[in-house]
């Protein structure tokens, strides 16, 4: 991925929900959202685009651990064990919210966006993105900094650029992702 200001391949910031309406169109594949750390913020941007109906079946912020439980079927042992902000619970709330709504797609956050909640080991911060496609599933890591509406905005951008990159790759999955000032790990399939 480039550089702040644009998504994958020359896609610009402005331009990045629409590029992934359009390929979603295209490959007549449907997206669904679920959110914690930001909030709403994807599905916003997503609904941004005129007739992202198509292609958009619904989102839902599933801030607390009980509605990731009820709602996208999070086992509520999984939160305990591992933390709501794990690559194990983002990978859980995008596969819970495909299939919610009988996506093609489900995409997950989960993190600390602060400026309380931190710790040594899970830092204000520490987002996991989650993406399902049928039988399987990809989690990345970040390590974000900034105000909480700065890593909310943050996190958001990055799910949309890590969501539109996989969407336009032809074979496999490899990426690498290139944030000035910030540490990102991909982690393929989970």
């Amino acid at each position: 991925m480039t550089g702040e200001g644009e998504g994958g391949g020359g896609v610009t910031k402005k331009s990045l929900e629409k590029a992934i309406g359009d390929h979603l169109r295209k490959k007549s594949c449907t997206l669904s959202i679920a959110e914690s750390c930001t909030g709403g913020l994807i599905n916003d941007r997503i609904t941004d685009v005129p007739g992202s109906s198509d292609y958009f079946m619904g989102g839902m912020i599933t801030y607390s651990n009980e509605s990731k439980a009820r709602h996208l079927g999070v086992p509520l042992d999984d939160i305990k064990k591992y933390g709501a902000v794990s690559p194990q619970v983002a990978k859980k709330m995008a596969q819970g919210v495909r299939k919610a709504f009988s996506t093609n797609f489900g995409l997950s956050t989960t993190g600390i966006a602060g400026p309380t909640g931190g710790t040594k080991e899970k830092p204000v911060g520490l987002v996991f993105i989650g993406l399902a496609k049928g039988k399987r599933t990809w989690v990345i890591k970040l390590i974000l900094e900034g105000s909480r509406r700065e890593i909310k905005e943050k996190a958001t951008e990055k799910a949309l650029k890590f969501f539109y990159e996989r969407l336009v790759e032809k074979e496999g999955f490899s990426m690498k992702i290139k944030v000035k000032g910030q540490k990102v790990k991909v982690k393929t399939p989970v």
